[in-house]
C-alpha cells in the first residue's frame, strides 16, 4: 500500500501508456515542490539513486521520475532499477496512468502526433504498449484511468487523493507599490486603494511610510478605511482557498496607491498579518516605499 507519510525518503514513478497523462502528473509534481526527471534512461536510474543517497540533493524526500515504453528491454532495465532504489535506502511508489483505447486514439488524432512506438497504427500501437506495460500495472501501487478526465481533474486529484498536499503550502506574495511607477507585471489580483485618504497631503506625515505608526494610525483612523478592510478580508478569505485548490502554488497580490509610499504600504502589512493568522506562507515586499 502508498505510504502516504511526508518526510519519507523515496521516488514516486510516474509511468502508464503513452497519452495517459503522465506530463500532466509530472507538472503537478513540479508545481509542489518535488524534484523531477523526465526521460532519464532506465539504465541510470541506479546512478541516479546513488547521488540522492549521497545527498547530493538537498531535499531526498521528493523525488518524481517518469519513465516509459520506448527503451530497449524496458521491462527487464525497469525492474533492475527499482531494485536499486531500494538498494540506495529508498523506498518508490509506482503511479500508473492508464486510459481506454478509444479515448488515447482520440487524444492523439486530436494533437495529430505520432505513437511513441511506431508498431504500426496509433491503434496497433496502443494495444502493444499496454500489453507490455502490463507487468509493471501489476507492480503499481496508484492506478488512475484518466479516460473521462480533464488535465486539470487529473491533476486535482493527484493534489487531493495522492499528495494530500495542503492548500496552505501556496506562498502569497504580497506586494505595494506606487501606480506612477507602473503595476507589477507578476501580479495576480492587483486591489487599487487611492480612494482612501493619502497622507501625502498632511505636512506632518508626507515624509514618512506607512510602516511608521503616525501614518498607519491616520490611514485606519477613517470610516471608509474600516468598511474596506472587513471587505477586502472577507472577498480574500473566499478568494484564497480556491486559488489554492485550483493548484497554483504561488500567488501574487499587488496593492497601490500613488506613489507607494503610504496607503498601499499600510494596507500591505494588514494583509501580512492577515494571511499569517490564517497560516499561510506569506512574503512581503514594498517594492516603491524608498522612491521620491
Amino acid at each position: 500500500m502508498v505510504n502516504k507519510e511526508k518526510n519519507i525518503k523515496k521516488f514516486i514513478i510516474v509511468t502508464g501508456l503513452s497519452g495517459a497523462g503522465k506530463t500532466v502528473a509530472m507538472r503537478c509534481f513540479e508545481d509542489i515542490g518535488f524534484f523531477c526527471v523526465e526521460n532519464l534512461p532506465i539504465v541510470l536510474i541506479p546512478n541516479f539513486a546513488r547521488l540522492c543517497s549521497q545527498k547530493y540533493y538537498e531535499d531526498t524526500s521528493r523525488m518524481a521520475l517518469k519513465i516509459d515504453t520506448r527503451e530497449k528491454n524496458f521491462l527487464k532495465n525497469t525492474l533492475v532499477s527499482l531494485n536499486s532504489i531500494l538498494k540506495a535506502g529508498f523506498n518508490y511508489e509506482i503511479l500508473y496512468l492508464e486510459s481506454s483505447n478509444e479515448a488515447l486514439l482520440h487524444r492523439y488524432k486530436e494533437s495529430r502526433r505520432p505513437h511513441p512506438l511506431h508498431y504500426g497504427t496509433i491503434f496497433q500501437d496502443i494495444k502493444k504498449e499496454r500489453k507490455k506495460l502490463e507487468p509493471i500495472r501489476k507492480k503499481a501501487d496508484i492506478i488512475i484511468d484518466t479516460t473521462n478526465l480533464t488535465s486539470q481533474e487529473l491533476k486535482e486529484l493527484l493534489m487531493k487523493d495522492y499528495l494530500q498536499v495542503p492548500a496552505k503550502e501556496m506562498i502569497v506574495s504580497v506586494v505595494s507599490f506606487g501606480y506612477k511607477y507602473g503595476i507589477p507585471p507578476d501580479a495576480d489580483l492587483v486591489f487599487d486603494v487611492r480612494f482612501l485618504p493619502n497622507p501625502h497631503y498632511i505636512r506632518s506625515l508626507s515624509a514618512h511610510s506607512g510602516k511608521e505608526k503616525n501614518v498607519r494610525d491616520y490611514v485606519l483612523k477613517w470610516d471608509v478605511t474600516k468598511k474596506f478592510e472587513a471587505k477586502l478580508f472577507s472577498v480574500l478569505e473566499f478568494l484564497i482557498p480556491q486559488y489554492a485548490h485550483e493548484g497554483k502554488s504561488y500567488l501574487t497580490i499587488a496593492v497601490g496607491c500613488t506613489g507607494g509610499k503610504h496607503r498601499s504600504v499600510v494596507i500591505s502589512e494588514l494583509l501580512k498579518k492577515f494571511f499569517a493568522k490564517m497560516n499561510y506562507n506569506v512574503k512581503l515586499k514594498h517594492r516603491d516605499i524608498s522612491k521620491k
